[in-house]
């Protein structure tokens, strides 16, 4: 876990504004159920228990649902009105930042298994190596569908490509983004603004910082996370059940 120096200047976003489509329900994705809870509330705990000093959670699709299940949690609420994309998530918290320098850790309101001493490491590497942003990447056997991370020759991450843009020698790379990030709060609104949506999907991506910072002369970290299980995401009903599955059978742990 984080020391006690270590959790000072340091802010937490959740983004959960997205729609789920795959889920094929009326309800927020991030508010389904896994192990009786839903998935959004592990996150939240996970983000609590790192004490940092606010934690604004991003909300767009049937928001006020999520809103009203975390009233309890006394957090701060970002609106993505139009869902552009993740990097434009993270633009709705701007304003909720102004005064804050630090770091600004980046949480999927659909990852809800990230063990906090995973997270702390993430934190840990971003501050030594004195990074502008740092990612959590996982090594998947079988990593079709995530972004891949790829590295230049000193190490350091170079960029970000999501699935349906990588080249067929991208694809074969096995280390993925897992869609947790730490920033430095000062470069991240600037870097942000510079992202366009020439992509598949039409969308803003977050990961497109990474190239920005790295052409900027920034320095971008990856720490992996030893269990690449704590780090899948929930996009589908079937993904749903199969964690369900991991928990039953002691294969993920909870934690918070």
């Amino acid at each position: 876990m984080l020391t006690k120096n270590e959790n000072l200047a340091m802010a937490a976003v959740i983004l959960a504004a997205g729609k789920g489509k795959r889920m094929k329900s009326d309800i927020p994705k991030v508010l389904h159920k896994v192990g009786g809870r839903p998935i959004i509330e592990y996150v939240v705990k996970t983000a609590k228990s790192l004490k940092v000093q606010k934690v604004i959670v991003v909300i767009g699709h049937k928001g006020q649902m999520v809103k009203d299940f975390l009233k309890p949690y006394q957090l701060e609420f970002a609106w993505q009105k139009r869902l552009l994309g993740t990097g434009h998530a993270l633009l709705q918290t701007k304003d909720f930042l102004s005064d804050f320098q630090g770091t600004l850790l980046v949480l999927s309101g659909d990852v809800p298994f990230l063990r906090p001493e995973t997270v702390s490491g993430l934190i840990h590497t971003h501050r030594k190596t004195q990074a502008s942003a740092t990612v959590l990447t996982a090594l998947l056997e079988d990593a079709e569908g995530y972004g891949r991370v790829i590295r230049g020759k000193d190490g350091g991450v170079e960029k970000i490509v999501e699935q349906k843009d990588a080249t067929p020698a991208q694809r074969k790379k096995k280390e993925i983004n897992t869609g947790t990030f730490c920033f430095d709060s000062k470069l991240i609104f600037p870097a942000l603004n510079q992202v366009e949506k020439e992509n598949e999907q039409g969308e803003y991506y977050l990961t497109d910082v990474v190239k920005i910072l790295r052409k900027e002369g920034y320095k971008v970290s990856a720490f992996q996370a030893k269990n690449p299980q704590e780090t899948m995401g929930i996009n589908s009903l079937e993904q749903l059940r199969q964690m369900d599955k991991l928990l039953a059978n002691g294969q993920i742990e909870v934690s918070v």
